[in-house]
């Protein structure tokens, strides 16, 4: 059996087409194909079910999965093993929510490319949920600490989160007194149905009756439509405080919630994966205060 073919088993299975699975290897669509039906000849079972809009495991298959994933964590171990007497090389994919990952993490992973130039780091900053047993990502930055699965999890630190406005939407407006008055005010907040995780979901711990005239998905979207004046939105504190236009309201008020940093238990033990890990709980440390700094109006 070719290790080759049971890697592109893994990543058909994971991506759920062979499409997909071929652009994540850096493999053309027939190779993979081809690939996948020699070690499917090899095995002699049917390992999926290949469809028009994708492919779908079969009972030998979702057997085979759990080998190959054995395999693969074996394969990790030694690389691994063979890391510690090299230099650090390699990729290291890193998922996080887009606030954390643009207004933070992105401006500082240069730190880490400068001390290990071999080293090639991938940002995904979105809002959603990474799937690590998948291997969408090395390491996932997280809201919550999970509870099951083969994970490894280290609190980076707690964020806080408040209501803010730009000034030019005080200016026309006003500023709310109470929480009560922003029932009477422009609200800007996120889409409900799309939020991938409870810890999101905080308007009602502000009002019960919290409708927003514009929802934006994103952390980052909902700081710019709060910049340019749209309306009041609860915003992310250590991202609020760099814009000397946005004013902090209430700060009494405020919603505190926590970062964690996420791995597989098989890459905990792969040297450049261990790095990064220990790299974001550095620089987090390093600018905590930007964390856990409490709201004081400190805009003149």
């Amino acid at each position: 059996m070719n290790w080759d073919d049971v890697r592109i088993f893994l990543a058909v299975a994971r991506n759920g087409q062979i499409l997909g699975a071929s652009r994540a290897l850096g493999l053309n669509h027939a190779t993979v194909a081809r690939r996948l039906t020699a070690l499917e000849e090899a095995l002699g079972s049917t390992l999926f079910q290949r469809r028009t809009n994708g492919t779908q495991l079969t009972a030998q298959g979702e057997t085979f999965l759990v080998h190959a994933e054995a395999m693969e964590s074996a394969s990790l171990a030694a690389a691994g093993s063979a890391d510690a007497n090299s230099r650090i090389e390699g990729t290291v994919r890193i998922g996080a929510p887009d606030g954390f990952g643009v207004a933070f993490l992105a401006p500082r992973l240069h730190e880490l490319t400068e001390r290990h130039p071999s080293m090639r780091i991938e940002l995904v900053p979105v809002p959603r949920a990474f799937s690590l047993s998948r291997r969408e990502a090395d390491i996932a930055v997280t809201l919550e600490r999970p509870r099951e699965g083969r994970l490894v999890a280290r609190k980076l630190t707690d964020y806080s989160l408040g209501l803010y406005a730009a000034r030019s939407y005080l200016d026309r407006y006003g500023a709310p007194k109470s929480l009560d008055d922003l029932q009477h005010h422009r609200l800007v907040g996120y889409v409900e149905d799309l939020l991938y995780t409870a810890s999101l979901d905080y308007t009602g711990l502000f009002s019960g009756d919290w409708h927003s005239r514009i929802a934006v998905s994103s952390a980052m979207g909902q700081t710019e439509a709060v910049r340019a004046g749209a309306g009041i939105g609860i915003l992310h504190a250590f991202m609020a405080r760099r814009d000397r236009d946005l004013i902090p309201l209430l700060p009494q008020h405020i919603v505190t919630r926590s970062y964690w940093t996420v791995l597989h238990e098989d890459l905990r033990s792969i040297r450049r994966v261990a790095l990064v890990s220990e790299f974001l709980a550095e620089i987090v440390a390093r600018d905590r205060a930007l964390f856990i700094a409490a709201m004081a109006p400190d805009n003149p």
